[in-house]
């Protein structure tokens, strides 16, 4: 934690969501000594920057900031919004997370949020903006088995048919096509906590999650479990 984290409200406030940057892959050891394979992810401090109210917005709410980057890097629009929290630090993402079964607190502005309620065991959902693979055709995208690869044979790669002759005359819509492959936000349902540690500000995750390295990941609570 930073100097000027530390001068930063000490309220805190227990949610059901939080976000992290994903470090990277690796595997543990279970206490049967079965293989596990994880995703490290990095703990960062989750800033309560604005409470929404049923009076003022019509629903409730706590708006979250996240990600610290440099005062230089930071709007005036933004440098006013966190100094009304009272929040000391620069942030650059700002997302809502609403609450269940509890009413929000305007004494929790400027505080963090808790994740003591996220334990070892645990089940989430992880929510992230999966890699961005550029335009790719239909056997990398979907899996296609393509053509002959022999000499001759003019089918190798290629899409193939995608419709009938005059009836319906159109290409369906949906249809599976080249294209721009990931850079959308995925979620994996179920995953469960291997692994958290708050001092050192890290949390294993059974499985694999997606985005990139430094990317930022949203985990909740499981609602199917």
């Amino acid at each position: 934690m930073t100097e000027k984290e530390s001068k930063v409200s000490t309220s805190s406030v227990s949610l059901e969501t939080f976000y992290c940057q994903k470090a990277g892959m690796t595997r543990v050891f279970d206490e049967s000594g079965n293989h596990v394979p994880v995703t490290v992810v990095k703990l960062i401090s989750n800033y309560i920057t604005q409470v929404k109210t049923d009076e003022k917005d019509g629903y409730e709410s706590y708006q979250v900031g996240y990600g610290q980057v440099k005062e230089k890097n930071t709007s005036k629009p933004v440098s006013g919004k966190l100094k009304k929290a009272s929040v000391e630090v620069n942030l650059r993402h700002f997302s809502e997370v609403k609450t269940k079964g509890s009413e929000v607190s305007k004494e929790s502005l400027g505080g963090l949020v808790n994740l003591e309620s996220f334990e070892k065991g645990c089940f989430v959902d992880v929510t992230a903006i999966t890699k961005g693979k550029g335009f790719q055709g239909v056997i990398k995208k979907f899996g296609f088995s393509g053509g002959p690869a022999a000499h001759g044979s003019h089918f190798h790669r290629g899409t193939g048919s995608i419709g009938n002759r005059a009836t319906p005359g159109r290409v369906f819509k949906g249809k599976k096509m080249p294209g721009r492959m990931g850079g959308k936000t995925k979620t994996v349902q179920n995953l469960r906590i291997q692994e958290i540690n708050l001092e050192k500000g890290f949390a294993l995750i059974r499985g694999s999650v997606p985005g990139p390295k430094d990317g930022y990941v949203r985990v909740s609570k499981a609602i199917k479990k």
